[in-house]
């Protein structure tokens, strides 16, 4: 029997970002002690991809090998700006709390804003080209967690104006933000 983590024998697939974010969900006890809040802004953190292996099956090292997980914790009130991720794609989980994500889509000079609650336990898959905000509108702290396949290297920042994307720059992931 294959797991749902590990690809069947004589398959080169890798395990999605999806079902490593689900995992680490699940596995979030063994990482949520290295998680920080801080008041200025949004905490982030990289779980390095072997300790992220060690959790959840140390088979997984060669799927990880060219992801990378990072760990958000979310205070009320705080947000990203409108990004995409740099041509990575990805999943995030909601471990606690409750994250806005505000997606944005449509055709040109017809782009639109939706929103959607992302409770705890919510898996939300996304691929190289998601432009999307994420926001605790709520009451209480919330944490999350980020595979991006290949690895995050640069997030590209937005604003929605007249029915358009405008790029307003791009940052460094881990280094700008």
């Amino acid at each position: 029997m294959t797991s749902l983590l590990s690809p069947a024998r004589n398959t080169a697939r890798a395990t999605s970002a999806a079902a490593l974010a689900a995992a680490l969900l699940a596995a979030a006890d063994g990482w949520l002690p290295r998680v920080e809040y801080r008041e200025p802004s949004r905490w982030t953190g990289l779980l390095p991809t072997g300790d992220a292996a060690d959790l959840l099956d140390p088979s997984l090292h060669a799927d990880l090998a060219g992801a990378q997980v990072w760990l958000l914790s979310w205070l009320p009130g705080q947000d990203t700006p409108l990004h995409d991720h740099g041509g990575s794609a990805g999943a995030f989980a909601v471990v606690g709390g409750v994250l806005t994500e505000d997606v944005v889509g449509g055709r040109p000079g017809a782009v639109r804003e939706a929103a959607t609650e992302l409770w705890a336990g919510r898996v939300r898959l996304f691929g190289p080209h998601h432009v999307h905000r994420v926001t605790n509108r709520g009451t209480r702290p919330a944490v999350s967690v980020h595979v991006y396949t290949p690895g995050l290297s640069t997030m590209n920042r937005y604003e929605l104006a007249g029915g358009s994307l405008r790029h307003l720059g791009s940052e460094r992931a881990g280094v700008d933000w």
